[in-house]
């Protein structure tokens, strides 16, 4: 109970309930932006204006999707300087930085280029409306470069010291590059591409389950499912990498992650549990089931016996929360594995001549598999996001500052009031979000529009 009156866990559940809304739209953007310009570019190659009226269908989604994204995201710029004052004025140096470029070199391009792309159809060559939507899809990738950048050095300062409550900076492309840069920036990205790949197939599967526009959605969702046979197995082999960079540089988190207490003895690799329920007071677990010999060392290490430090080789202050991490990873890596099989299902349907328009349709089982792993991908990006960051407590800079010096001494009613504030807001934006998008999902595509020409520039045309 004391954690409802005290300050410091107030502005953690008011971040964290503003991060986990605005991280759904966030990656949508990126994700649904690139796939616009893949249809886009279907289009001038291959003249099919199918995928024209499938640029302009999703378009609309992305933009609603946009919107909300960017009215979310506003509170969080917001709060590192009401509720986390301190660690904004301790790392504004390069912190601050790096979230001024997010919205300077990623968002303005993303915003800029947005109403060309928008207004553009009809009015702008085609080449050009096809830049001005690779630059919308530019813009939000980099915007989320810079965030993952930020973030990462949160996970692994890199590039200065700490120096009386401050960090300085010293070499701004070593922290830039910090060690955990490459594999946070590459993971969250591949997982804002497959997220959007399965909602696209997930929501084709709904007009063909109901047999509206055959031929149209089939072409969706075999696009999604051509990328989804290149990017979950990408995934994949991120998040083991990304794991093992974990076992390398935060050992307590990977501890907190499988439930790992002892530190395996020299020659005897550490063992896998599927599942645990973790004991804090008695520094063990309660029961496991299913345990895999030697497993979590050959996971870490690719080695039988490789070492695996145990959370018992951190004092208790030092040891993150262990429950929250250990099932919402479990949670994340069971959905990638579902998504692979998902893809390798469909595509070996594909295969058969089961993804055909007139045979399709009776694939009841398997729209209905890609129906329901529309949402899979939402749920992976948020239990990910809650291994990352919860994980990494008690630290707010890993191994430099702790999240209880870096919270704003705010009277908890005024935390309390923001809080309640933020969630009535996020949910009626959530409310109108479902409205508005099933009106577009019921409308469906516009098959009336006519086709842009191809506009003349030069002496008798238009530019």
């Amino acid at each position: 109970m004391e954690a409802w009156f005290d300050h410091l866990m107030l502005s953690r559940y008011q971040f964290a309930l503003t991060t986990m809304f605005h991280i759904n739209w966030a990656v949508l953007s990126v994700g649904l932006s690139l796939f616009l310009v893949v249809l886009e570019a279907l289009w001038l190659a291959s003249g099919d204006d199918d995928y024209y009226r499938h640029a302009r269908f999703w378009g609309r989604l992305f933009v609603l999707n946009f919107a909300l994204g960017a009215v979310s995201g506003l509170p969080l710029e917001f709060q590192f300087g009401s509720n986390w004052g301190r660690f904004a004025v301790a790392t504004g140096g390069f912190f601050g930085n790096i979230l001024g470029f997010e919205t300077t070199l990623a968002f303005m391009l993303e915003s800029g280029f947005l109403g060309l792309m928008l207004f553009g159809w009809g009015r702008l060559p085609r080449g050009m409306h096809l830049f001005a939507t690779c630059m919308v899809a530019l813009g939000a990738s980099l915007s989320a470069f810079w965030i993952m950048v930020a973030n990462s050095w949160m996970q692994t300062p890199a590039g200065g010291h700490w120096q009386e409550g401050r960090f300085i900076c010293t070499n701004f492309l070593e922290a830039l590059f910090n060690p955990d840069m490459f594999w946070g920036v590459s993971h969250m990205w591949v997982a804002c591409l497959e997220t959007t790949l399965f909602a696209v197939g997930g929501l084709s599967a709904w007009y063909l389950l109901n047999q509206r526009h055959a031929a149209f959605f089939t072409k969706s969702l075999k696009v999604a499912l051509l990328a989804a046979v290149l990017i979950t197995p990408a995934q994949i082999y991120l998040g083991d990498g990304s794991g093992r960079a974990v076992a390398w540089h935060q050992p307590a988190k990977l501890g907190a992650m499988e439930a790992h207490w002892r530190t395996n003895p020299p020659g005897t690799g550490a063992p896998w549990k599927a599942l645990a329920w973790p004991n804090p007071a008695r520094e063990g677990n309660s029961w496991t089931f299913l345990t895999i010999p030697r497993g979590l060392s050959l996971l870490v290490t690719h080695s039988f016996s490789g070492r695996v430090p145990g959370l018992r080789d951190f004092a208790p202050g030092d040891r993150p929360p262990i429950l929250i991490p250990f099932y919402a990873f479990r949670v994340m890596i069971g959905i990638g594995f579902l998504l692979f099989f998902l893809m390798l299902w469909s595509g070996w349907q594909w295969r058969r001549g089961r993804l055909r328009p007139e045979v399709i349709v009776g694939e009841k089982l398997l729209l209905a598999a890609w129906l329901g792993a529309a949402p899979l991908g939402f749920l992976a990006v948020e239990t990910g996001w809650l291994t990352r960051e919860v994980g990494r407590q008690p630290w707010i800079i890993y191994g430099m500052m702790r999240t209880s010096e870096a919270a704003s001494r705010l009277p908890a009613a005024a935390v309390w009031a923001s809080l309640l504030g933020y969630l009535a807001v996020y949910t009626l934006l959530l409310l109108g979000l479902l409205v508005f998008a099933a009106r577009i999902i019921k409308r469906g595509p516009d098959f009336e529009a006519p086709i842009p020409g191809a506009l003349k520039t030069g002496p008798g045309g238009a530019a």
